[in-house]
């Protein structure tokens, strides 16, 4: 029967895929922890739609089957470190410990931002992340609700090593699911949220550069959740991948 088992998972892998959903953000003045000019201007930014869960284990199996060359057995190696999928039985099989509707990991930036290509999309900015992850059930910016940083902050406590629940928790007032709670997920400009745009504004010491200095200029500090995020995302290069990193895909309205 395994024969026909193969037949029936080819064949379910030839379907078409079904699209994803996104949700309309309709962005506007933020008051982000890395103030836009470093000092305590908020983020302005435009509409757009955001991904509505992080991508996953099954979704992106087919992405591999479909452009053979970000499997992981022949991606070229400056794309993604060793560590590549490799929580995957083989290159095109997920294996029996793996759900195909778990949030894919161990992705690098570049292969995540090829994914979002191929849905006519990309990487959302820090800045939209940020603003879309600040919302809960009821409010587009809960943050400064001590529950909701609480809640937030008790994820980043639990262990790393225990399998990865489905995605699809609660939606959030955008109808966006799974921002906090579940993975990291990787953003566009990830390598540079604490570089400064403009040399001239780091008063000769790159004071940007480095996770303790940059929070100095940093706004929001009790949302330690989220400086957290700035800093393990400002420590990666585009190849690296982590058991827990993730991505979603953002559209520009």
């Amino acid at each position: 029967m395994k024969w026909l088992a193969a037949i029936l998972s080819g064949l379910l892998l030839a379907l078409p895929a079904a699209a994803a959903d996104y949700a309309a953000l309709p962005g506007g003045s933020f008051p982000s922890v890395l103030p836009a000019d470093g000092k305590a201007a908020p983020a302005q930014i435009a509409p757009f739609a955001l991904r509505t869960e992080p991508v996953t284990n099954g979704e992106f199996l087919a992405f591999t089957l479909k452009h053979p060359e970000w499997r992981r057995d022949r991606i070229a190696g400056v794309f993604a470190d060793g560590d590549y999928l490799s929580h995957w039985a083989s290159a095109d099989s997920l294996g029996g410990s793996i759900s195909a509707a778990q949030p894919v990991t161990r992705v690098s930036w570049f292969a995540a931002e090829a994914f979002c290509e191929s849905e006519h999309a990309r990487l959302p900015t820090w800045y939209e992340w940020e603003y879309a992850a600040a919302a809960d059930s009821h409010r587009a910016d809960a943050r400064q609700d001590p529950a909701w940083r609480e809640r937030v902050l008790r994820w980043y406590g639990r262990p790393s090593n225990v399998p990865l629940p489905d995605v699809g928790g609660s939606p959030d007032v955008h109808g966006v699911r799974d921002l906090n709670g579940l993975v990291w997920e990787w953003v566009d400009d990830f390598n540079a949220l604490l570089v400064g745009s403009d040399s001239r504004d780091q008063d000769g010491a790159d004071k940007f550069k480095f996770c303790g200095a940059g929070a100095i200029s940093m706004r929001e500090k009790e949302n330690y959740a989220t400086l957290m995020r700035v800093a393990i995302l400002s420590s990666l290069k585009a190849p690296n991948t982590t058991t827990n990193l993730g991505f979603r895909c953002a559209r520009s309205k």
